[in-house]
């Protein structure tokens, strides 16, 4: 059986877990020769501007067909990018495809207001955000991944114009994998902030939770950051604990999914529940119940009675909750 093979036939395939499937060399060591990449005729480019991305509709997609999966490219030529109005000046390296340099490009809110206006006048191109990419599959699984290391630097870069240790200027280094203070010579690089994401299981239920902010009739996993000096596992318990007033027990490790909004990374666990009494605290959630796993495939396939439904399936929170219905792992990255 495949690894993608559902053991479920309600459930079909399994699906890709959004952001994931970047297989670019990130070029670590390669990262000083920055002006030869953008010197590089084959180099190719993605357009970020704040939450929005540039796509371009593949042939056939033009003539006002609806977008689906896999009628957009996230890549344009670096010459292209340039000309739609990416400032070439603040590119950062996303790796390379084989010799092939991919980059982003900032995209200023002038030029891609210029580009929203006068839609028209350029039906090839797409304007939409990450989350809407992911969950319509629009690109490929290799390009969703690359516009997830995109959107995070980009994000960082614009958080990380002054120096924190004396409040000089920072100036971008090492393909915009590191930003650097001409005063005081301290180097800032890339974060990214860990968070939990736990399905809580007792025998055949699962603990789910609704955030106010979530869609209507979704219930999904709980989650939080991670603290100063805590491991993943005492995360879980804690937020698990915080959240819904339940207690846990064993934790375990099942699949880790790049977050970039603006710049996390989901690491996902199933967690053993030691008490059923649900409190919730009101400030993080307006409920949490638990459900029997065959409640919890009619939330997968969005066939539940009271229209009751779980997140995407690009989401790490629909894979835990697919482990726990089908009982097994999800499959390797």
């Amino acid at each position: 059986m495949s690894d993608l093979a559902s053991t479920d036939a309600t459930l079909g395939l399994w699906p890709h877990l959004g952001y994931t499937g970047s297989r670019l060399d990130r070029a670590g060591l390669r990262r000083g020769e920055m002006e030869s990449f953008l010197a590089d005729p084959r180099a190719r480019a993605c357009l970020i501007s704040g939450e929005s991305v540039v796509l371009r509709r593949r042939p056939g997609f033009i003539a006002g067909l609806e977008d689906g999966p896999g009628s957009c490219a996230a890549l344009f030529p670096l010459a292209e990018a340039v000309a739609l109005g990416g400032r070439l000046g603040e590119a950062c390296l996303l790796g390379l495809d084989g010799e092939v340099p991919h980059l982003v490009l900032p995209l200023p809110a002038a030029a891609l207001g210029a580009l929203t206006e006068r839609p028209e006048a350029r039906p090839d191109l797409l304007v939409i955000d990450l989350r809407a990419i992911a969950v319509r599959e629009l690109v490929s699984v290799e390009e969703i991944g690359q516009l997830a290391t995109a959107k995070a630097m980009l994000a960082w870069h614009a958080r990380r114009t002054f120096c924190s240790n004396c409040g000089e200027r920072l100036v971008p280094a090492e393909a915009g994998w590191r930003r650097e203070c001409p005063n005081c010579g301290a180097q800032h690089f890339p974060r990214t902030d860990p968070v939990v994401i736990m399905l809580t299981v007792a025998g055949d239920e699962c603990l789910l939770g609704r955030s106010a902010r979530f869609a209507p009739g979704m219930w999904s996993c709980l989650a939080g950051f991670v603290e100063p000096g805590e491991t993943f596992e005492d995360a879980v318990r804690r937020e698990t604990m915080e959240e819904a007033g339940i207690a846990t027990g064993a934790v375990r490790y099942l699949c880790s999914q790049p977050w970039p909004f603006p710049m996390s990374v989901m690491t996902g666990f199933h967690a053993r529940a030691a008490s059923r009494e649900i409190v919730i605290d009101p400030n993080e959630l307006e409920g949490a119940r638990w459900f029997h796993r065959d409640e919890a495939r009619l939330l997968l396939t969005r066939t539940h009675p009271e229209g009751l439904m779980a997140p995407p399936r690009m989401a790490i929170a629909h894979h835990l909750l697919r482990a726990f219905v089908e009982g097994r792992d999800p499959p390797a990255g």
